[in-house]
């Protein structure tokens, strides 16, 4: 089957699911795994923000949205040429990715017949459900159920090691300038991970807030997620965010990596968090590379 992946997410789960021959098109956002970005056609692409900062790439947005502008761009020429089968989308952020409405309406117009999925999870259990969704639909259902079984055992495996233990208040900051609360699935790594999720709007969309209002939360954890960074970019953020909360630990963490694309790599990020959380509980591999405490 011929795959085109319209969010990193989904060029993770098609990976994942050992479908990484039948991918043709991506975005220029997917860069996991690295073969994601060798011998396949970018057929979406957009401004790289690379070296803005928080509050520039903020505005940036707001004026692209409030121009009635997306930020992506579907190359609809060579998506056609193409000619994909099955390919995966989304509705859920248009921050993220480009919605699917357009991809409908472009390839209505290109006379193109593929089938559309879109992936719109507003929890971890409906990631999960994300990745069943995808390996039927690329008929490959027994794969995906194998996969989803080996993610709940771990996430088993880090439920019974934070099990009864004394659950600390954390906040985690999806932006910085605004400040974002956690929002999506986001609350739920927390949960899974043995802590409280503070100032934060599980299954809906993360909202911008003040700096006074997540003080006011008392978290005792900060962990600053910021969306489209790696560790290195959390860690710079993170920095001037710790002197705001100096009765509280505060960490960054790989949030592109494992905690803000919907993919199998959230259980990754559950794991991360429940050694910085519970670390005489946990592994510390599970949280090696992945996140580090701001001193």
């Amino acid at each position: 089957m011929r795959l085109v992946s319209l969010l990193p997410s989904a060029t993770e789960i098609v990976y994942a699911l050992g479908l990484g021959d039948d991918l043709v098109g991506v975005t220029f956002e997917c860069d996991e795994p690295p073969a994601a970005r060798t011998g396949k056609t970018v057929v979406v692409g957009g401004r790289d923000t690379r070296g803005m900062a928080p509050a520039e790439i903020d505005a940036y947005v707001r004026e692209r949205f409030a121009a009635g502008e997306d930020l992506y761009t579907l190359h609809a020429g060579a998506l056609a040429a193409l000619d994909p089968e099955l390919i995966l989308t989304q509705d859920l952020c248009r921050v993220c990715a480009l919605p699917s409405g357009h991809v409908s309406d472009a390839l209505e117009h290109l006379g193109c017949r593929a089938d559309v999925l879109s992936l719109d999870p507003h929890s971890l259990a409906e990631v999960l459900g994300t990745i069943v969704a995808v390996g039927a639909r690329a008929g490959v259902p027994d794969r995906a159920d194998r996969l989803v079984a080996d993610l709940r055992a771990r996430l088993d495996a880090v439920a019974a090691a934070v099990a009864g233990r004394p659950r600390p208040r954390v906040l985690v900051v999806e932006w910085v300038d605004p400040p974002f609360t956690a929002g999506h699935w986001v609350p739920d790594l927390v949960t899974a991970a043995g802590g409280e999720p503070v100032a934060a709007h599980p299954g809906a969309r993360s909202q911008a807030t003040t700096w006074d209002a997540l003080t006011a939360a008392a978290p005792d954890v900060v962990v600053v997620s910021p969306c489209g960074f790696h560790l290195d970019g959390a860690a710079d953020q993170a920095r001037l965010v710790a002197p705001r909360f100096p009765d509280a630990a505060v960490w960054a963490i790989d949030a592109d990596g494992i905690v803000v694309r919907p993919g199998p790599r959230l259980v990754d990020g559950v794991e991360a968090l429940a050694a910085l959380l519970h670390p005489d509980a946990c592994p510390q591999q599970w949280r090696r590379a992945r996140a580090t405490p701001i001193v």
